[in-house]
């Protein structure tokens, strides 16, 4: 929707620099990090839809940047120069977890945290594998994608109120629902004209051509969950994350959901450890390998 408002970069894809690339290449800081990322990154699609002149760009990387923040700011200003704009915008969605390290790396970045009902998340999760359960759920994947959710709403939610006024929630059901409202509160927390009207008639990506996981059935992502869940899977799931659902003013749908705290808590423990690993220790290099799926 923003790309489609104008006046944004058109780069329809992932940039993964801060959740992926940095913590795979190291220290960007040192030349020879710099040299292994660049070589990786122009043999990627993330390169080739960029539209960027490969020398140009490598230059630019070699010469100038120090950490995963400063790459993807020097990769989208290119992007934006050669497209005649002068604003842009990163979709990762695991950025995320990563709040402090984009503030501290690119200090005047406004972050929009759009948060989702986490029964439609875990469905749309476990349809695509993304999240890997725990040994013991094996049978029933949907519960880590459920908790993984969890898991990165409340780290949103902690890390990002203290930058103030550069932090904004958006319910992704609103969005869907009152797009003219919430793009109003957006226009004004970006300070950048996002006209619906507008961004109907550009229509860019998943605006016309809405991008979701139920291929087979007509586009309707508010409230999927009451029809694709058993009342046992749905039981588990708001014992699992019934606390953060209700925190969010997301009615439950169970009365007496089984208490799931133990379960919830092993899987934050989970996801902090691995969040520890990958971008505070040598080891994060290993640990992303398998994830770069784009080169």
């Amino acid at each position: 929707m923003l790309l489609s408002a104008g006046g944004f970069a058109i780069y329809r894809t992932e940039s993964n620099a801060l959740n992926l690339l940095e913590p795979r290449f190291g220290d960007l800081s040192k030349l020879e990090n710099r040299k292994k990322l660049m070589k990786a990154w122009l043999d990627s699609k993330l390169f080739h839809v960029s539209g960027l002149d490969a020398s140009s760009i490598e230059e630019k990387v070699l010469a100038d940047v120090t950490n995963g923040g400063n790459f993807l700011r020097t990769v989208m200003e290119e992007i934006a120069c050669k497209q005649g704009v002068e604003r842009w915008a990163d979709c990762t969605p695991e950025h995320l977890a990563h709040i402090d390290r984009i503030k501290q790396t690119i200090p005047d970045a406004l972050i929009i945290h759009i948060i989702r009902d986490g029964r439609d998340v875990a469905l749309s999760m476990e349809k695509q594998k993304w999240i890997k359960p725990l040994p013991w759920d094996h049978h029933r994947p949907f519960i880590a994608s459920a908790a993984y959710w969890d898991w990165i709403v409340q780290k949103g939610r902690r890390d990002g109120p203290f930058y103030g006024g550069d932090y904004c929630e958006v319910r992704f059901e609103q969005l869907v629902q009152d797009p003219r409202h919430v793009l109003a509160v957006l226009s004004e927390f970006i300070e950048h004209d996002l006209d619906y009207d507008r961004i109907q008639t550009n229509g860019i990506g998943s605006v016309s051509e809405p991008n979701t996981s139920f291929a087979n059935s007509s586009f309707n992502p508010v409230g999927r969950w009451r029809e694709s869940l058993s009342q046992t899977e749905l039981a588990q799931l708001e014992g699992l994350i019934g606390d953060t659902l209700r925190e969010l003013e997301y009615p439950l749908a169970t009365d007496h959901a089984p208490n799931l705290w133990g379960l919830r808590n092993s899987y934050r423990h989970y996801f902090d450890f691995k969040l520890w690993l990958k971008s505070k220790t040598p080891a994060g290099r290993f640990l992303v390998t398998k994830n770069l799926s784009w080169l």
